[in-house]
């Protein structure tokens, strides 16, 4: 972790303001909450970038002037590499970790598919902020105790010798999200895998445009040239009709102001 600090001179308070943070900043369970849940409020999980032809930089300097100075958002790898960076210099102990992404046929993706992160508190729980629709707070790993009380339809358990996040489906079945070991790495382990997602056909980043934030209670997206908003569970959908409605949307619901020479027809696919 001395490592990591000394690649980046963060401005801590710049990116708590980013997220609209005000509360402690011990390295306490109270402290990662409370950074966890703004985090998933202000910070959309978007690949407009991807879309836009634009290089994805892994280097911490490049993620902090994106994410806290340009106010965007990310995928797992700018999000996820970011956070570790806060926590890291608020004091907490926490790794970076690979998961495989399960697939639809119920196998899972290769290595370095995601990045999540691992804090011990001293117990062990797993922070997540690059995941799209997930859990809004920090989840304990076994044998740290309950399920959180918080996400009741999110779970870590043990799956052979790693760990799977899971989730409850309408039927009450929980399946697996990911999978995941407690094997530490480094953002540039992931540097391969993050080229793949932003210029392999195979990868859904490249095949579909999307920008996603959590609310208090619900979630707004765009993706394509729609709108989704759910508030308390009522899903409302609209389609944006051009470049003008899809820059508002951007701006009003995600804080988001793209450059002048934008290809905004990049956007609408």
């Amino acid at each position: 972790m001395a490592g990591a600090t000394a690649r980046l001179n963060l401005d801590v308070q710049a990116y708590l303001s980013r997220i609209g943070y005000h509360g402690p900043r011990d390295p306490s369970g109270a402290t990662l909450r409370g950074l966890h849940r703004q985090h998933l409020f202000t910070v959309p999980f978007e690949n407009l970038d991807i879309a836009l032809g634009v290089p994805i930089q892994l280097d911490p300097g490049a993620l902090f002037d994106k994410i806290a100075v340009r106010k965007r958002g990310g995928f797992c790898y700018e999000l996820n590499g970011l956070f570790y960076e806060l926590l890291v210099r608020l004091g907490f102990r926490v790794e970076m970790l690979s998961a495989r992404v399960r697939r639809e046929d119920g196998g899972f993706s290769p290595e370095f598919d995601h990045l999540l992160l691992k804090v011990s508190l001293p117990d062990e729980w797993i922070a997540d902020v690059g995941f799209g629709e997930s859990f809004i707070h920090p989840l304990p790993m076994p044998p740290a105790g309950k399920r959180s009380d918080d996400d009741p339809d999110f779970a870590v358990l043990p799956a052979d010798s790693a760990w799977d996040l899971v989730r409850r489906r309408g039927d009450g079945v929980f399946v697996p999200l990911y999978r995941f070991t407690k094997a530490p790495r480094k953002l540039a382990d992931f540097a391969s895998r993050s080229r793949f997602h932003q210029t392999s056909p195979d990868s859904h980043f490249t095949r579909r445009r999307f920008c996603s934030k959590a609310l208090p209670d619900g979630r707004v997206t765009v993706s394509g040239m729609r709108l989704i908003i759910t508030r308390s569970g009522v899903r409302r959908e609209s389609q944006l009709r051009d470049r003008e409605e899809l820059c508002n949307c951007l701006r009003e619901h995600f804080g988001i102001e793209l450059p002048d020479h934008t290809d905004w027809s990049k956007l609408a696919g």
